[in-house]
């Protein structure tokens, strides 16, 4: 995978170019010296996208962890203040 950076005034100007860029990776344009945009081809965007998970997903348990218990111990250690001496 090529990773590719054009400004923004070179991706106005050879548009053609930044396509052809992003069948071998991402193009990243910048704004300011700073990245603005990425331009993926269709695939890669699909891709990405299909691999995405819901917050649902992400926050389950992975299967087969079911039946884990687990116990926390209560604290019984009080708080003590500070000595700044």
């Amino acid at each position: 995978m090529t990773i590719t950076t054009l400004t923004s005034r070179e991706f106005n100007q050879d548009t053609s170019r930044a396509k052809k860029a992003a069948k071998k990776g991402p193009v990243f344009i910048t704004d300011r010296g700073r990245p603005a945009h990425v331009l993926l081809s269709i695939e890669e965007y699909q891709r990405l996208k299909n691999k995405g998970r819901s917050i649902v997903d992400m926050l389950a348990m992975p299967p087969g962890t079911e039946d884990v218990e687990l116990e926390i111990p209560p604290r019984r250690d009080l708080a003590r203040s500070a000595d700044f001496d």
